[in-house]
């Protein structure tokens, strides 16, 4: 680690808001700033946001970190939501609202993919199978549903790399980030020139691809001038927000692996080397720095599935009273199992059409146990994940609980019971925007190297171990949990095609 002592920003340009803080080099942090902003659903299915919103909230809590610094900060490190899609014309002017994430409308272009490089290909060169959620299917969807639109393409960028853009003029985005596309050789750790020919999208159309912790460029004097930022003030590749979330975490090291519940949730495991699931149930990505790769499971609504019971079901109550609700009711919740594929399902099933459930009510059940179902299923389908990640011989020695669910106690104990494995709880929690930090601290020569930052990471000595007999009781309610979706899914597509009618 350098000597020389100054501030590092990381910005996370999330799903529901854009936030920024400020770090020193001992990685204890100096000033926060949040600004949320809307997210649209024109249609079931369909998620979308306007990028202008992103670039106006970002500027905003920039400028307001900033504000509270005593010293001027050292470098920039950005992070943000994986997948989305910021269509450009040739003066740099959004042509569309965004394509996020969970949009689910890209089902037949995940098939012409499919079809087009076939999907061996597609595992060999990318990692990973055509899913709704990534980059390239929502080029196709474009190209064949607003032709216009189409003409005056000439930019496709990553929600983080949009904002980029404002703040450096730099097109440039990181090699975690571009593994969410679909279009990355993972082992080139760059744009395939023989996807992009099959799919005929044109490589003029994307950024150059950095390593997370190189720097790609620096602040323009306009808007340095306007955020209150040193001028030519360094910006880092930084990651996707799961990769930063991880350098973040201390996820940088074999047997390393972190479970987050936000709004999705997320069993991230740092490997040496690619690995890659011959049905793609798992992701196989780049980490944020050279050499470093990672394989994780998704889980869509995680956190998502308690936020929706908590508004739909239970009332309004916030999240403290909630879980402590839940706590009432017992362990299995008395038979009764959430299935929480309330927006589709990643892994391990890969269906967009995948639908939320109660199983097993009868009239003893209470308030209580519904919301205790609705989180022991988000932690069941994590543990789905796990396993496919134990089952690719990717080594797992620590579990660490990540998100905004790590602050629950009884989100981390319904880990470790269901997991078998202890939970531990890093000291530092700040998320995706703490791990861009660090990579700006990279890139500017404050740190060695990504390695060298987990020395900054410390583990909380509060440690959730497993209770055996727990144990034995959520294995076996979640086998039955697992043959639950082979059991409901062609009912469930039939409810989907009749939906589009």
């Amino acid at each position: 680690m350098s000597s020389n002592d100054g501030a590092l920003i990381g910005l996370d340009v999330g799903t529901t808001g854009a936030r920024a803080l400020a770090i020193n080099l001992q990685g204890q942090v100096l000033a926060s700033a949040v600004e949320e902003y809307p997210l649209s659903i024109p249609r079931p299915g369909w998620t979308e946001q306007d990028p202008e919103t992103w670039w106006i909230a970002s500027q905003s809590v920039i400028a307001a970190v900033t504000l509270q610094l005593e010293t001027p900060p050292i470098a920039l490190g950005l992070t943000g939501q994986m997948h989305g899609s910021v269509f450009l014309d040739s003066a740099g002017n959004v042509i569309r609202p965004a394509l996020l994430w969970n949009d689910q409308r890209t089902a037949d272009q995940c098939r012409q993919i499919t079809d087009l490089v076939g999907q061996e290909q597609l595992l060999r060169i990318t990692g990973n199978v055509a899913v709704t959620g990534f980059q390239a299917p929502k080029i196709l969807w474009l190209r064949d549903h607003e032709p216009a639109a189409y003409g005056r393409l000439q930019t496709v960028l990553l929600p983080k790399d949009f904002v980029r853009l404002r703040l450096t003029g730099d097109r440039a985005t990181d090699a975690s980030d571009a593994s969410g596309t679909l279009l990355l050789d993972l082992k080139a750790r760059d744009w395939s020139s023989e996807i992009l020919s099959l799919l005929e999208i044109p490589k003029e159309w994307l950024p150059r691809v950095h390593e997370g912790s190189e720097p790609t460029g620096t602040i323009t004097p306009a808007v340095a001038a306007r955020l209150g930022l040193p001028p030519r003030l360094v910006v880092a590749g930084g990651a996707g927000d799961n990769a930063a979330a991880a350098v973040g975490n201390g996820i940088v090291r074999p047997g390393a692996v972190s479970s987050s519940i936000g709004t999705s949730g997320v069993v991230f495991a740092f490997s040496e080397a690619p690995r890659t699931d011959s049905r793609g149930r798992l992701m196989s990505f780049c980490h944020a720095f050279p050499g470093g790769y990672h394989v994780m499971g998704v889980t869509l609504s995680a956190g998502g599935s308690l936020r929706w019971w908590r508004d739909a079901g239970a009332g309004g109550l916030d999240y403290d009273e909630l879980t402590r609700l839940a706590a009432e009711a017992p362990p299995g919740s008395e038979g009764l199992i959430f299935l929480p594929y309330l927006a589709g399902e990643r892994t391990p099933h890969l269906d967009a059409e995948a639908r939320g459930a109660f199983v097993g009510l009868h009239l003893g059940h209470t308030s209580a146990h519904l919301a205790r179902a609705v989180m022991e299923g988000v932690v069941y389908s994590l543990k789905d994940c796990l396993d496919l990640v134990v089952g690719l011989g990717v080594p797992v020695r620590e579990i660490r609980a990540t998100g905004g669910g790590a602050r629950s106690p009884l989100w981390r104990q319904l880990q470790a019971d269901v997991f078998g494995f202890p939970i531990h709880r890093n000291r530092v929690d700040e998320g995706p925007a703490f791990g861009a930090a660090l990579l700006a601290g990279v890139a500017c020569g404050a740190f060695e190297s990504v390695d060298r930052t987990s020395d900054v990471v410390r583990v909380e000595s509060e440690v959730e171990l497993p209770d055996p007999e727990l144990h034995e009781l959520y294995e076996k309610e979640r086998r039955i949990y697992s043959e639950l979706y082979d059991a409901m899914a062609p009912g469930v597509h039939r409810l989907a095609e009749l939906d589009r009618l």
